[in-house]
């Protein structure tokens, strides 16, 4: 059983609620960073209490990584344009221009506070890395499905790599946060290559 299904089986806030604090949190990270960020503060900002706050998650890191998990807009799994580069481009297109450059930011912040405190990373590697890569499997295993992708091609199990890694190389070697086109122009120009797909 994976710790979302645990901590949602033992959940008694509404699925309306659970959405208000995710966003609270959110907001606050964003405001505060990871290491200011206190319990008390999300408890206070959600008129919530700390006790309410430790049944539903064991503590911050299990918080924060699953309001960010809530936080994404659509996960890979749920798009499906009939193509897998329809697919990937269209996750570009689900991310809010102006969101874009805050959650990079947002991201850079948490990586970074990531690899100086273990709990976090591992939160983050349970609740919010592992269940991407299991969603882009799915997306992949669909263009594999309709006979659109070899199943031995080994660029397959490096989707979620080309395309992170292509938005973290832009930031360092270029010192420009990427943007849609730049994504869309990568896509065609790294991922579907790579996979032999037609764009």
């Amino acid at each position: 059983m994976s710790p979302e299904t645990t901590a949602a089986r033992r959940s008694r806030l509404t699925p309306e609620r659970e959405r208000e604090l995710y966003e609270a949190v959110v907001e606050l990270l964003r405001e505060v960073g990871y290491e200011a960020l206190t319990m008390d503060a999300v408890a206070a900002r959600t008129r919530s209490s700390k006790a309410t706050l430790y049944r539903q998650w064991k503590g911050k890191p299990e918080l924060v990584a699953t309001a960010l998990r809530h936080h994404k807009p659509v996960s890979p799994a749920d798009i499906d344009t009939g193509t897998l580069a329809g697919d990937l481009h269209e996750l570009v297109r689900c991310h809010d221009e102006s969101d874009i450059k805050r959650d990079q930011e947002l991201m850079r912040g948490l990586a970074h506070a990531a690899f100086q405190n273990d709990d976090l990373f591992r939160a983050l590697r349970e609740l919010l890395i592992e269940p991407e890569l299991v969603s882009f499997r799915v997306l992949v295993q669909r263009a594999v499905d309709r006979g659109e992708l070899a199943a031995d091609n080994p660029a397959r199990d490096f989707v979620p790599h080309m395309l992170f890694g292509g938005a973290l190389a832009r930031s360092i070697i270029e010192g420009i946060d990427p943007d849609p086109a730049y994504s869309h122009r990568y896509i065609d120009a790294v991922v579907v290559p790579a996979l032999q797909l037609s764009s």
